[in-house]
């Protein structure tokens, strides 16, 4: 355990707690960001109840993580009634991923999984890059808890469920916020350039966004994740009707988008839904996971730290 310690010590010397996991090889490698989300306290009711530490996605997956993805993998099919052929509608490297899937999101997962010697989350019968590869549900015995019939519960990296994916956005240690903002900081329409977040206010704001912006071109939220307040709608795990685990069951859409003319659709209590096969230039997705060893030493860490501090 000592040696685990000064080794995470080492790490969060050298990296500035940034926590990346690195993926692909060669000029198709890339790293994902993630941010340390505590399971110790949680909200009384409702949404954002996640009992366990995890990570979620500093910033939504890039059209340049995608494509490296794609490179490797291969052509991205599934759903034979819809085979996923559409193009990002908005191409900048670091801007969201768009036109996705929920089920090209959940490809994306199980090559992180795959690629990284892990199991994977989502389970697909047929043959892979073929209009045949469909998605299936796992049994009470491989299911994640036992009850949630689309992630393994063997798996690292997953798409967040609405409770991980609230919780990592609003809450605050005590209740949950109305909105991801930090203390001290209001909720305002960015331009890319100072902060605030990218959504549309004809009447308040100065401008309708053309599209997304970079990743992380807004302001820090609460947890230290970015964007989890407009840029792009984000892909739930979850079924939008809890329990509902048909494999063409409505997903759960949160997070709003550049396009949205009502700052409440930023809110902890807006919940969108589509059908997981859709694809529109304002749909993305960003990517959850289990705790590294050394990334929960750290959060213990961090709490200790805390608790020295309020005792002084």
């Amino acid at each position: 355990m000592k040696k685990l310690v000064l080794s995470c010590v080492l790490v969060l010397a050298m990296s500035g707690m940034v926590l990346a996991d690195t993926f692909g090889i060669g000029a198709n490698q890339f790293t994902i960001d993630f941010v340390n989300i505590s399971g110790a306290t949680n909200p009384a009711s409702g949404y954002g109840i996640v009992n366990n530490d995890y990570r979620m996605g500093t910033y939504e997956i890039t059209n340049d993580q995608w494509d490296k993805f794609k490179t490797a993998y291969g052509w991205v099919s599934g759903y034979p009634g819809n085979a996923y052929n559409e193009s990002s509608t908005y191409t900048g490297t670091n801007v969201p991923t768009n036109c996705v899937s929920w089920y090209e999101a959940a490809q994306f997962v199980n090559w992180l999984n795959t690629s990284t010697g892990h199991e994977v989350a989502y389970k697909f019968t047929g043959t892979q890059n073929t209009n045949g590869y469909t998605l299936a549900t796992w049994s009470a015995a491989e299911a994640d808890g036992g009850t949630n019939l689309y992630r393994h519960k063997d798996a690292m990296y997953y798409l967040p469920t609405e409770d991980e994916w609230v919780k990592a956005g609003y809450w605050n240690g005590t209740m949950l916020q109305t909105y991801a903002t930090k203390a001290g900081d209001t909720l305002f329409q960015g331009n890319g350039t100072n902060g605030g977040w990218n959504y549309c206010d004809p009447v308040n704001g100065p401008y309708v966004p053309e599209g997304p912006w970079n990743v992380g071109s807004g302001s820090q939220e609460l947890n230290g994740t970015y964007d989890m307040m407009g840029n792009v709608w984000e892909w739930m795990e979850s079924p939008y009707t809890s329990g509902d685990y048909g494999i063409d069951s409505l997903r759960g859409l949160r997070g709003d988008c550049f396009y949205s003319a009502d700052d409440y659709h930023l809110s902890s209590s807006w919940r969108y839904t589509a059908p997981p096969y859709d694809e529109y230039g304002y749909y993305g997705f960003r990517v959850a996971s289990v705790p590294e060893p050394c990334s929960m030493v750290l959060l213990c860490l961090g709490g200790l730290a805390l608790m020295r501090k309020r005792r002084a």
